[in-house]
């Protein structure tokens, strides 16, 4: 499965204001203190109070040294590589003819964070434990202590990313007592990764080197998370030295930069949508739901705009299509399809409803059957590229005729309703593939087996938009089973003509992916000459990449 980063933030500026002088207290290095006597203090997005909850099967609520730190996949696929995944847990992998099995061959004496030995046996378990299970896999089957078998009554061969590279190994000792795996804390994490849980509070934890690592023990020893209530509090953190690593969006980057000691790199990579509850069928409801809302609100919304004011020129040109661009551009069907309309089109957008059956009343405003398009946007207090975007949104829809109320909300007002499908329009971030290949994204965000009814979250995917749509679908199936780039390109094809039509997501922008970090204190950083991992402290398994990378600077 894989993990969506989350940029949290706090349910207030007050609590997160006093939860962060306790989790500061006694961290700030001396004057004479070099980095090797400290730990690496990150921001990877968490709110306060932080949630104690490393279980790596809860993505809503989980804390993020859960993901790579504390666990982990069987390989590394660096979505800014096109080079070979790399192991981790694995040594290497291969598929049967036909697609269907998937050989693994672990590295040798490994071991968990509790001294126990790591085996085939407990990637078998893994396999089939919870969300892990498939309606394809047919058994995972541990040949001995190093080779694992997993097979599958269909062809698997674009899966590999999903299946090896988003699948958190976990401990069958442990995890084999726990039946309900969904509310399951796991408050002392036994995994495999570089780290492991040292000590929590609501305000900040802190992992320490795991001794039992594969690699042996990382250069940093320790590593604490802190909870920080907004973006601009983590700013000013990071400019004042108190923070080591932040991902976040920083308008005036030089602001942090300046004096040498914050380096950063922005790669445009994950796309920022207007995500729906688009499906009437699966339980949504509102006009959202009717795809020439969501085409008339695609026209109707000037990017450029977005794109200067909410992200400062940061950011990126978004794609219908939800690849990753330029790099996926062998896949694109079309290349009208290359990007979003960039400029408003209010004339366009009233064609596509007044098309529909929407009449424009005496207040300016769209309505059906006596029923006005009046719909509610949030986004979470503290997120402020998100915000300022939501709130451009509302305006330029008005124009077009929409009625579209922006809003801030709290962590947990943001996330329960995403899950639930309690919600009309929210602003939301995707993950881009891992590979040179859209297919994990359609898989995760737009398959039908990736969703579920509202009520109810999603047990294996995040279409959280409840898009079913048969011939997508049917398509994804087709892609996956095949190594033949023609009919793989063919099935491509009919998904991004379907989901450009239907728009269960709205694109906005290529989202300015923004990291800081600390390189006078710390070495080993990605470089654009290097880059490694995804310099995100808040990406699955990159950022643990990183931190096996780093080490004191000298």
């Amino acid at each position: 499965m894989i993990r969506r980063p989350k940029r949290s933030i706090a349910a207030t500026v007050a609590a997160g204001a006093a939860a962060l002088a306790l989790a500061l207290t006694g961290c700030s290095p001396s004057a004479e203190a070099g980095a090797d006597s400290r730990p690496l203090r990150v921001w990877a997005g968490s709110a306060t109070p932080i949630n104690n909850n490393f279980n790596p099967f809860n993505v809503d609520t989980a804390v993020h040294a859960t993901y790579g730190a504390i666990y982990e996949p069987l390989f590394f696929f660096n979505q800014l590589s096109s080079e070979p995944p790399v192991g981790l847990l694995g040594d290497s992998y291969e598929y049967s003819e036909d697609g269907t099995v998937i050989t693994v061959t672990l590295k040798p004496d490994l071991k968990w964070n509790d001294g126990e030995p790591l085996t085939a046996a407990d990637v078998a378990f893994t396999f089939g434990y919870g969300p892990n299970t498939s309606e394809d896999l047919v058994s995972a089957e541990a040949i001995d202590d190093t080779t694992v078998v997993l097979s599958y009554s269909k062809p698997q061969f674009t899966g590999a990313s999903l299946i090896l590279g988003s699948t958190w190994i976990v401990p069958e000792h442990v995890w084999g007592e726990i039946d309900d795996y969904m509310a399951e804390t796991n408050a002392e994490p036994v995994g495999s990764g570089p780290y492991m849980l040292k000590s929590f509070t609501e305000a900040a934890y802190t992992v320490t080197a795991n001794e039992h690592f594969r690699d042996g023990e990382p250069a940093v020893k320790e590593v604490q998370y802190i909870g920080i209530d907004s973006n601009q509090s983590s700013q000013d953190l990071l400019a004042t030295g108190q923070l080591d690593w932040v991902g976040q969006f920083v308008a005036n980057p030089d602001s942090v930069t300046g004096d040498g000691v914050i380096s950063t790199l922005n790669l445009q990579q994950d796309p920022t949508v207007i995500v729906t509850c688009s499906s009437a069928e699966l339980g949504c409801t509102g006009p959202q739901t009717d795809p020439a809302v969501r085409q008339a609100i695609n026209v109707a919304i000037d990017r450029s705009t977005i794109r200067e004011k909410a992200f400062a020129g940061l950011a990126g040109e978004a794609t219908p299509t939800f690849m990753l661009l330029p790099r996926d551009e062998g896949w694109l069907s079309d290349p009208s399809l290359e990007v979003s309309p960039q400029e408003s089109n209010a004339a366009e957008a009233s064609g596509i409803l007044e098309a529909a059956g929407y009449v424009k009343g005496a207040d300016g405003f769209y309505a059906k059957d006596g029923q006005a398009i009046e719909l509610d946007l949030f986004s979470p207090d503290g997120w402020t590229d998100y915000n300022d975007a939501a709130k451009l949104i509302s305006e330029q829809a008005a124009e077009a005729g929409i009625k579209i109320t922006a809003r801030t909300v709290s962590d947990a007002d943001y996330w329960t309703p995403i899950s639930a499908g309690d919600f009309q329009l929210a602003m939301y971030g995707l993950a881009a593939s891992l590979v040179a290949d859209p297919y994990s994204t359609y898989s995760e965000y737009f398959a039908g087996t990736s969703t579920a009814k509202v009520g109810e979250d999603p047990v294996s995917g995040q279409n959280y938009v409840r898009y079913s749509n048969p011939t997508v679908d049917a398509a994804i199936v087709a892609a996956g089973a095949t190594q033949d780039e023609a009919t793989k390109r063919d099935a491509y094809a009919t998904i991004q003509a379907e989901i450009v039509r239907d728009l269960p997501y709205i694109p906005v922008v290529l989202n300015a992916s923004q990291s800081f970090f600390n390189t006078t204190d710390f070495a080993g950083w990605p470089s654009e000459g290097d880059l490694y991992a995804a310099p995100l402290p808040y990406t699955s398994v990159a950022n643990a990449v990183v931190l096996t990378h780093l080490s004191p600077a000298k």
